[in-house]
Order: structure tokens, then sequence, then C-alpha cells
């Protein structure tokens, strides 16, 4: 489905992350498009009002859809992502075991237990938005998010894990941190997540963060 949802914007709803990404690529490779942001569900183009009407714009993101959503190549690479859980890292496990019936244990054996797809990087540079949570661990969001998540802090909710890169306002429920840096804007490649990755998660101490 196609949306008008500004003068310069069309979003296109897709069924998965991975269509969001893959579809995102077409459109950067067909049209010279201002902007093409994709998420979890959607993209989001913003072309040049001046250059291109909103019809002549949704013609031709019809056309390229109307070829069908080419599937990215996953890229192999599993990024493994040390974690302090609990305590003052992890201010909302013990809550959340609670609010689960299982054990603080049971928590971080289910979410150090598989490797997760980075569905997709947004909201502040380098969160990443990262799919798969074992059901047992879906949660929503805090009633009250909080002003201020420090950086590396781990969350979960709606199904998924968020990784706050760099400190923000946040409501997801923290139940770790990581000492990795995940954004840097000095470097080369500031992402050290993409989506297409896979993530693995490993408790550690805090002594060996």
């Amino acid at each position: 489905m196609l949306t008008r949802c500004g003068d310069d914007l069309l979003s296109i709803a897709v069924d998965t992350p991975a269509d969001a990404q893959a579809l995102a690529k077409q459109l950067r490779q067909n049209g010279a498009w201002l902007e093409v942001v994709p998420g979890i569900d959607s993209v989001v183009v913003r072309f040049d009002i001046a250059a291109l009407d909103g019809a002549a714009a949704q013609a031709a993101i019809e056309t390229v859809i109307a070829e069908g959503i080419q599937p990215l190549p996953a890229s192999g690479k599993v990024v493994e992502i040390p974690v302090v859980y609990g305590g003052m890292y992890g201010p909302d496990l013990d809550a959340l075991s609670k609010e689960t019936n299982l054990s603080v244990d049971e928590i971080v054996g289910l979410h150090t237990s598989r490797d997760y797809p980075v569905e997709m990087v947004g909201f502040t540079p380098g969160f990443a938005f990262i799919g798969g949570l074992d059901e047992r661990l879906h949660v929503p969001r805090r009633s009250e998010p909080r002003q201020r998540v420090p950086a590396g802090s781990i969350g979960i909710a709606d199904g998924r894990t968020g990784i706050y890169a760099l400190a923000s306002p946040g409501g997801w429920a923290l139940i770790g941190r990581t000492s990795h840096t995940l954004f840097d804007p000095h470097a080369e490649d500031p992402f050290v997540l993409a989506p297409g990755m896979r993530v693995h998660f490993c408790a550690v101490a805090a002594d060996d963060s």
C-alpha cells in the first residue's frame, strides 16, 4: 500500500523488515529521490516537489514495486555483544522476572540462547532494532519512558531487543548493558551493526565487560 503522508513524502507498506531494506535499495537505484528511509514495516520516500509532482512520484514508485522486491543476500556476519545483566546495568530485570514468571537466570539464558537478526538501525544514530526475541520475553514498553538511558543499554519491548548506541530518552525495559561502542562518528564506518547482520548476546561479569 502506498500512502501520501506529506507534500513531498510517500510511504510504502511492506510485510517484513527485510522487505523494507530490499525495497529501499531498489528505490535508491531507480530514481532521483531526496531520501529513502526503510523502517520495520514501511519505506518512506522524500522527493523534490519542484522537479516531480506527487502523481509522477507515485507512478515511479509503483513501477519499481511492480518489478517485485528482490531479497538482499544475508551478510552472514554475527556480531558478539557482551552484556552485564541486571543490577545498575539492567534496572528492569527483576521486575521483568515477576512479570514473566521467569527467574532472572532463565531470562538471561533465553536472551543469550540464539542469534538475532538486525532488522533496522534508527531512532538515534546506531540504535539497533533486533528481532527474533523468544515469545516468553515479549513485554510492552514501559508506561513511563526514562528521560535518559545510558549508552550501551540493552532493552526489550514488543518482541524485539533494542541497543542504545547513544545516551537518549527511551521506554524499553532495560535488562543489561554492554561496554562496546556501537556508534563512532569518527570511524570510517560509524555503525557496528547494520541490517542483515546477526547479533549474539553473551552474559559477562561487570569486570569483564
